[in-house]
């Protein structure tokens, strides 16, 4: 197992638990769509994952080691992590500056770093994206450049939070292609539920902070009566038009 969570508790400061002792293992090469209502979760787990959250209790196990202070660090270069918005992914003044944070303090050298940036703009297809200016990208060019900027410290496991909300038909494709094929470990949250369809094998739904349902994409995402039962509708290609 490249991801395994042990009985997690957590909750925010003056909150209601968002995790009640849940248990989740992720294989390798796995893409797990992660799916529930809103505050079920969704975005928490994969900040538990990344080590940027830690929880009240429990364990949490990336390639079998357990995320600590002294883990931290190689954490972050093996779970790469990709915001909802990419507005809290990029800051520098061009597409080159921000995909080559992380390179940089992972103490690269230049020429390291100027691989890597290449070579993850080049996996998003945005090869000469990297004397843009960010501000100036459109909102789907800033998703795939955040993108980038997590696959340049090249991660195993790739965390992606709400990846297709907002975007056009172009860029929702661009995202799913690259989702399908990348090859990597990927866990993906979102409420979009036929792009989880078409790229997940494995969904879960998270309710009540726990896994309440856990199994292959197309039992999950065709069973009407345990997504409504979650505040949940079919996928839309399932739902009869009325």
């Amino acid at each position: 197992m490249v991801l395994r969570l042990q009985e997690i508790h957590f909750a925010y400061q003056k909150a209601s638990p968002v995790f009640t002792g849940l248990n989740l293992q992720v294989r390798r090469g796995e893409r797990l769509g992660i799916i529930g209502p809103n505050g079920a979760g969704k975005s928490t787990l994969l900040l538990l994952l990344n080590g940027l959250l830690k929880p009240e209790k429990g364990r949490v196990e990336v390639f079998g080691e357990a995320i600590s202070p002294e883990a931290e660090m190689k954490v972050r270069q093996t779970v790469g992590l990709v915001f909802q918005n990419p507005e809290d992914q990029l800051f520098c003044p061009t597409v080159f500056d921000d995909v080559a944070f992380g390179p940089l303090n992972f103490g690269l050298s230049k020429e390291q770093v100027t691989a890597r940036v290449r070579q993850a703009l080049n996996e998003v297809g945005l090869s000469h994206f990297e004397e843009r200016s960010t501000f100036n990208l459109s909102f789907g060019e800033k998703k795939l450049v955040a993108l980038a900027t997590a696959l340049s410290v090249q991660p195993e496991i790739v965390a992606l939070d709400e990846p297709t909300s907002n975007l056009d038909a172009i860029h929702r494709r661009k995202i799913m292609r690259w989702v399908s094929q990348n090859g990597r470990t990927c866990l993906i949250t979102s409420h979009d539920l036929d792009m989880i369809y078409d790229t997940c094998q494995r969904t879960i739904i998270l309710n009540h902070g726990q896994i309440v349902a856990d199994g292959p994409s197309e039992q999950i995402l065709k069973n009407e009566e345990l997504l409504k039962a979650n505040d949940l509708e079919l996928p839309l290609r399932f739902q009869p038009i009325k």
